[in-house]
């Protein structure tokens, strides 16, 4: 109970940061429509061109899209602004103050900065794959939905078991920010299948910077190309995910000694 307290005060208070702000956040939002109108433009170039892509076909790729920008609004949301709050905690010193709050040190390093605006971007995310998904040939029932919306959210925990994992990094590199960075542009690969890269990027996305499990695989198991044992497979991944990044955040806490030491 006490976490979603947290949870909504940090909500509240992050609100009311953006709402002194209302012109950017309406600038936003109308340049993430422009984007979206950018990146539908650009497929229907490509499908002009040809049928498919990968064996997907232009709604299916309009709903990978709609995953894909789910997976980002989350890093838009809460792993970018955390992120730089956190390497400037570690150099200045106010990290310090988070280790002595009686509160889990990975929560409130997680959810201290919301960009709260971009429920705008969460809400065309879900359009674009309700739209892709309507307006094609694809079968899907309920058990495949159901499916789909657990591997969504494994693969979104797996990304942010990935973000932990590399900030935790820093208690033993002062300095290791280019890592996110990288992962950032790596993520602009969910855009499309992972059938269409060749294998050693197929692997790299798949198995290294994991974006495919995120975008790909639920996309996968709403067209009802995977087994059962699949997606368990994916989802214990998941949580292994998940239990592995928190052992990892753990032990670079025990080694952080205070930026006064």
């Amino acid at each position: 109970m006490y976490i979603l307290k947290l949870f909504s005060t940090f909500l509240k208070v992050n609100l009311q940061q953006d709402l002194a702000y209302r012109a950017d956040a309406i600038v936003n939002m109308v340049m993430s429509v422009i984007g979206t109108g950018w990146d539908l433009l650009g497929l229907s170039i490509i499908f002009a061109n040809t049928k498919e892509i990968g064996g997907w076909g232009p709604s299916e790729l309009i709903a990978l899209m709609g995953v894909w920008r789910l997976v980002n609004v989350m890093m838009a949301t809460i792993v970018w602004p955390n992120t730089e709050k956190f390497n400037t905690g570690v150099r200045d010193g106010s990290l310090d103050y988070t280790f002595l709050q009686p509160v889990n040190s990975q929560l409130l390093i997680s959810i201290t900065r919301m960009v709260v605006w971009r429920v705008f971007d969460f809400a065309i995310a879900v359009a674009l794959i309700i739209a892709g998904m309507t307006s094609g040939n694809v079968i899907t029932s309920p058990p495949l939905v159901a499916a789909f919306l657990a591997l969504t959210f494994s693969g979104a925990a797996i990304i942010y078991s990935l973000w932990i994992t590399l900030i935790s990094f820093t208690f033993w590199f002062t300095k290791f920010d280019n890592s996110v960075t990288i992962m950032a542009a790596l993520m602009d690969a969910g855009r499309y299948p992972a059938q269409v890269y060749p294998y050693w990027l197929r692997a790299l996305i798949t198995f290294i910077i994991p974006i495919a499990v995120a975008t790909t695989v639920p996309l996968q198991a709403l067209r009802g190309e995977l087994m059962g044992w699949q997606i368990i497979g994916f989802l214990v991944i998941g949580a292994a995910a998940v239990f592995l990044s928190s052992r990892v955040w753990k032990a670079g806490v025990r080694r952080y000694s205070g930026a006064s030491s």
